[in-house]
């Protein structure tokens, strides 16, 4: 399970003395602990996989976020730090879609949906998220999507 292996990874950073993948792990796991008590569970349970995996997905969108708002600001220090952060993260997350293989899916639903003018452009993206979740980044969807119109 994810959550076992989250805290088998905070062992590891442990012994290795690398302290920013032992205070990412423990963001991951302060995350699930947050995810059960929103759920009304209590927090001594473990998380689904599917529910860690949506946790850690939003935990990356953070740090994709901080990391060009930092940029913004000048603070290349810190958005370093959250790239070191991000890329922990992104190994417990499934292999994303390539955008090619997003654009034949988005093809393929428009055809079937018989979407032809740019109003219809939210349905297309709700079937399309509803199909792709935990599969395809969104902001890579809307493009192709904004792409085809």
């Amino acid at each position: 399970m994810l959550t076992q292996k989250i805290k088998e990874g905070i062992k590891e950073a442990m012994l290795a003395r690398d302290q920013i993948r032992l205070d990412t792990l423990r963001g991951v796991l302060a995350g699930f602990t947050n995810e059960l008590v929103i759920k009304k569970r209590k927090p001594s349970e473990e998380l689904s996989d599917e529910d860690g995996l949506t946790v850690i997905g939003r935990l990356v969108k953070q740090r994709k976020d901080s990391i060009e708002q930092f940029r913004k600001g000048n603070r290349e220090d810190l958005a370093k730090k959250e790239e070191e952060e991000l890329a922990i993260l992104q190994t417990f997350m499934p292999k994303m879609m390539e955008r090619d293989e997003v654009e034949k899916i988005t093809r393929a639903k428009k055809e079937e949906l018989g979407i032809t003018d740019k109003s219809k452009q939210g349905q297309l993206m709700s079937a399309l998220m509803k199909e792709l979740k935990g599969k395809a980044d969104g902001v890579m969807v809307k493009e192709v999507v904004d792409s085809l119109f």
